[in-house]
């Protein structure tokens, strides 16, 4: 059996860049992703391990509430997507609003527990090796929360002032850049 090679005409495939924000948005949650994980992976390694006190079955107490918060705070977000995407702008601000006020619940709590950890239990960051993890690690996560903060509370200002639209090609800041031109 012989085989006779069949030429087929080369077909042009074309490629597009992706997109920026995609690509973006998708360094900075692998980014963030990894920065959690190795600070959750020292946590876990080394608890247990302090040869002082206080330990975490010591002091440390189910964050109920700040749990309920950021939970409903993953909902409030993404009703406020689904009202700006359909264009609906007094919900979508009500819907950041309720974020907003839960990020700040959440920031309010670790505010407390922090409190009562080092004024009441003496946890401090130098106390001890469990002491140096947790508040790595619970201050990494409340720096996040602050910085998603000022970043939707930008967004409800803007909001306000009717400077947010679901427009893609059509920023904010292009808006505000053709006011100034005006």
């Amino acid at each position: 059996m012989s085989s006779v090679p069949i030429n087929q005409p080369a077909r042009a495939i074309e490629w597009h860049l992706p997109s920026k924000r995609r690509v973006g948005m998708s360094a900075l949650i692998t980014g963030e992703s990894a920065i959690f994980t190795i600070f959750v992976v020292a946590y876990v390694f080394y608890l247990g391990k302090s040869l002082t006190g206080p330990t975490p079955q010591q002091v440390l107490e189910v964050p109920i509430l700040g749990t309920i918060c950021l939970l409903s705070s993953s909902l409030t977000i993404m009703r406020a997507e689904k009202a700006i995407e359909e264009e609906r702008m007094a919900s979508f601000t009500l819907w950041l609003a309720a974020t907003i006020t839960l990020a700040a619940a959440f920031l309010t709590g670790t505010a407390l527990e922090w409190k009562k950890l080092i004024y009441h239990d003496g946890l401090t960051i130098s106390t001890n090796l469990f002491g140096t993890t947790f508040y790595s690690l619970v201050g990494l996560h409340a720096t996040h929360v602050v910085v998603g903060l000022f970043l939707l509370t930008s967004t409800f200002v803007l909001s306000l002032f009717g400077w947010v639209d679901s427009r893609r090609k059509r920023t904010s800041l292009s808006r505000i850049r053709d006011v100034s031109l005006a």
